[in-house]
């Protein structure tokens, strides 16, 4: 005997009570059953109640965090301190919308710069080339040993050591030059310490990822004569993918939080900004507050995308792609709805999910019960 069950949790089937053998509708005997080709032990089975399975250890566990999580709720409400409606006249306050957007903008530019770059390094990295190996190996000793505040500074005063930057020929004749002070302002000088940075981080990261991939992989996709870049760009890396997104997307969300270090520069990101406003009114812990929200909400933002990239690369791998947040609220939904109403659960439901619609309810298991040999018959 066999019926569908909810994926994540275990479920009981406890029979009806037993029958009186007066009762009417228990059948004359225990031969009643075997008339239609099953014995009186198959009628047992009609009807089985699904009830689901008592887990004190979870109630008490969810109580206890439904108590801390009211605690604190209670304070955030109760305390005046907090200051809600500075926070609430600062979080859309023009000059702190415009930090946001400086915000996105550094680490944007910066992740492009970091992952691009990174991605060389990495497949520099793989190279039998010792030249490459080595200077790949150099750069990620290097950047990964100087601090990131250090670097910023660095390259805010690399007019100090080169006034002039120009383009020709090493140790020949120059074509182009540049003025310095000219082309490295303050958002390049942040991009240049934050997407440097990011590199040698993101070279190990991508260069984990191809790794990662099974031996196998590299030598079929040799066997079948492809060049090695096509090799790389169409199989190893979609493979690699699904290892390099969760921690690509972690670097990302840190360089979010990063660019708060380019203050140091004065250039006009979201936690300067902020830190300017309550510089001059006094409202510290409120405008830290904002800042804390403007972070928050970016940093859902690329934690919804993480998960739509991790579902698109996951096709390889995956029979059936996990549901999307969508997808299971509209499930959730139509069980409960026919929970409430009785009706059937519409086809489109999983058996994962329309299994809890038939939870607490009398069902009929004699279609899934093996047939005896009068059914056979």
């Amino acid at each position: 005997m066999s019926t569908h069950l909810a994926q994540d949790e275990s479920r009981l089937l406890v029979p009806p009570p037993a029958r009186h053998p007066a009762d009417p509708a228990a059948g004359a005997g225990p031969d009643a059953g075997a008339a239609d080709g099953r014995s009186g032990r198959d009628d047992r089975l009609d009807d089985l109640r699904i009830v689901p399975a008592r887990h004190p250890g979870r109630w008490v566990a969810t109580a206890a965090v439904a108590v801390l999580l009211a605690m604190v709720v209670s304070s955030l409400v109760t305390n005046d301190r907090w200051e809600w409606g500075v926070v609430a006249q600062f979080l859309t306050w023009p000059s702190v919308v415009e930090g946001a957007w400086a915000t996105v903008r550094l680490t944007a530019v910066a992740a492009v710069v970091g992952f691009a770059l990174g991605t060389v390094l990495a497949l520099m990295r793989l190279s039998r080339s010792p030249l490459l190996r080595s200077v790949s190996w150099a750069y990620t000793w290097v950047f990964r040993s100087v601090p990131l505040l250090l670097q910023l500074l660095l390259w805010y005063n690399l007019a100090y050591l080169y006034p002039h930057l120009s383009l020709g020929v090493p140790f020949g004749p120059e074509y182009l030059w540049f003025d310095t002070l000219s082309v490295v302002d303050k958002f390049w000088a942040a991009i240049l310490g934050l997407g440097l940075s990011q590199a040698a981080y993101s070279a190990e990261i991508v260069r984990a990822g191809i790794l990662s991939v099974d031996q196998g992989q590299h030598e079929a996709a040799a066997s079948l004569g492809l060049p090695r870049r096509r090799q790389v760009s169409r199989i190893i890396l979609p493979q690699a993918m699904r290892t390099i997104v969760p921690t690509a997307v972690n670097e990302v969300i840190g360089l979010l939080k990063g660019t708060s270090i380019v203050y140091v520069l004065a250039y006009g990101e979201l936690f300067y900004i902020v830190s300017v406003i309550y510089g001059r009114n006094g409202r510290v812990v409120p405008l830290l507050l904002v800042a804390s929200l403007w972070y928050l909400v970016l940093t859902t933002l690329i934690t919804v995308v993480q998960y739509y990239v991790e579902r698109h690369y996951a096709k390889g791998a995956l029979r059936t792609l996990p549901p999307t947040p969508l997808q299971r609220a509209r499930w959730t939904v139509q069980v409960a709805v026919a929970r409430l109403t009785g009706r059937d659960v519409p086809p489109g439901v999983p058996p994962a999910y329309a299994a809890r619609a038939r939870v607490g309810v009398l069902t009929r298991t004699s279609r899934t019960v093996a047939p005896t040999a009068g059914e056979r018959a």
